[in-house]
C-alpha cells in the first residue's frame, strides 16, 4: 500500500471474488433489469413493512453471495454496510443472522464505496483475508424517513431524483479471478451552500468534482486512460453540472463519463424526474452491471465515485446547507500491467 497526498494505491489489489444485486420491480423493469439477481414484485419481499423488507434485500443478498462464491460464513473476516434508515438499522437486522464481524458504515449515498474502500483496506493491509461490502436503500422506507409517507402524495419537484429500491454486494479477497481494485482515494466534505433537499445532484456535485480532480492530478492520469468513468446518483442535474465545470478545469469527460442513477432507470417510460439516487443505485448497478461487464471484457479501467448529501431531517428543517462528499474506487481488469 503506498499512499501520495490523498491517493492510496494498492500493491497486491485485492480481488473481487463475487458480486449480486436485489431489487425491487421498478429497478427490474429498467434498461438493466436483466442483469439483477433477484427482485420482488411488490418490493415488500415477503416482509410486513418497508424497513423489514430492505432488511430482507440484504440478508438475501448475502446469501446469494455466499452461494455464488461457495464460501461459508466463517471464511468472511467481516462486513461493511450500510443504507439511509437511521442507526443503519436496514444493515444491522438484515446481517445479524450472519455469524460475521460487521461495521456499520453511513455515507448517505456513496456507502457502496466508503464500504469497498474500508474493505480493501483491510484485505490489502493483511488484516482480513476476505471482506464483504454491502449497501441497500428502499424507496419507501427513504420517503417515510426523509419526506413525507407514500400515501401522502405530494408533488414531486423536476430536479428531485426517485429512491432506488435494491441493494449490492462484493466480497474482496487476496485472491480471485477479479476486477481488482488497484487504488482508492477518500473524499472530503464539500458545501457550496445549497439548501434545497429537492436538487441532490447540484449539492454533490462540487464533491464529485473535488474528488476526481484530485485523483487526476494525484495519478497524472486523464479521462482518456479509463474505459468507463462512473458516479454514483447525481442523476440528470448533477451529472450536467459535472460535465460543465469538469470541462471548464480542460476534463472532457463526454465519451467515458455515466452516473448509475440515469442508467438504472428509462427516463422515457419511467417518471422518475431526474433520476435514481440512494445508497441501493450504485451498488446495483456496480454488482448487478458493471462488474459483469468489467469480467466480460467490455470495461478494462474503471472509476467508481459514489456521492453523498450530508444531511439529516433535523439539519434541512434548521434551513443549514447540504455538504456531499465523494469516494473513489478504482478498477482494473489486470492485477499485473493493469496500471493504477
Amino acid at each position: 500500500m503506498e499512499q501520495g497526498g490523498t491517493l492510496i494505491r494498492y500493491r497486491h489489489k485485492p480481488s473481487v471474488i463475487g458480486f449480486g444485486a436485489v431489487v425491487g420491480k421498478k429497478e427490474h423493469d429498467g434498461p438493466l433489469g436483466d442483469y439483477f439477481d433477484l427482485y420482488s414484485s411488490d418490493d415488500r419481499f415477503g416482509k410486513n413493512t418497508w424497513e423489514q423488507a430492505e432488511s430482507e434485500m440484504q440478508r438475501l443478498l448475502f446469501q446469494l453471495l455466499l452461494q455464488k462464491t461457495r464460501l461459508k460464513e466463517t471464511g468472511i473476516g467481516g462486513i461493511f454496510a450500510g443504507d439511509l434508515q437511521n442507526q443503519c438499522a436496514a444493515s444491522g437486522y438484515g446481517l445479524k443472522s450472519y455469524d460475521i464481524p460487521y461495521f456499520g458504515l453511513y455515507g448517505a449515498c456513496s456507502t457502496m464505496a466508503e464500504s469497498l474502500l474500508l474493505a480493501s483496506a483491510m484485505v490489502e493491509g493483511g488484516f482480513l483475508d476476505k471482506a464483504a461490502a454491502v449497501s441497500s436503500s428502499h424507496f419507501c422506507s427513504a420517503e417515510r424517513q426523509f419526506r413525507s409517507p407514500i400515501e401522502y402524495g405530494g408533488q414531486r419537484t423536476p430536479t428531485s431524483q426517485w429512491t432506488v429500491t435494491g441493494a449490492g454486494g462484493v466480497i474482496l479477497g487476496k485472491e480471485g479471478p477479479g476486477p481488482y481494485i488497484s487504488a482508492v482515494l477518500p473524499g472530503r466534505v464539500v458545501d457550496k451552500e445549497i439548501k434545497d433537499a429537492n436538487n441532490m445532484g447540484a449539492a454533490m456535485a462540487p464533491a464529485f468534482i473535488d474528488t476526481l480532480t484530485r485523483f487526476f492530478q494525484e495519478s497524472g492520469t486523464s479521462p482518456a486512460d479509463f474505459d468507463l468513468i462512473l458516479s454514483g446518483d447525481l442523476g440528470q442535474v448533477g451529472h450536467d453540472i459535472v460535465m460543465d465545470l469538469m470541462g471548464t478545469q480542460g476534463y472532457d469527460l463526454r465519451n467515458v463519463y455515466q452516473d448509475c442513477g440515469m442508467m438504472i432507470y428509462d427516463s422515457q417510460t419511467q417518471d422518475v424526474h431526474a433520476g435514481g439516487s440512494g445508497c441501493g443505485c450504485s451498488a446495483s448497478v456496480l454488482c448487478g452491471y458493471v462488474l459483469h461487464q468489467m469480467r466480460r471484457g467490455m470495461f478494462g479501467r474503471v472509476l467508481l465515485l459514489c456521492t453523498g448529501a450530508l444531511l439529516s431531517t433535523s439539519s434541512v428543517l434548521q434551513g443549514l446547507s447540504i455538504p456531499g462528499i465523494a469516494h473513489l474506487i478504482c478498477f482494473t481488469s489486470q492485477r499485473i500491467g493493469g496500471g493504477i
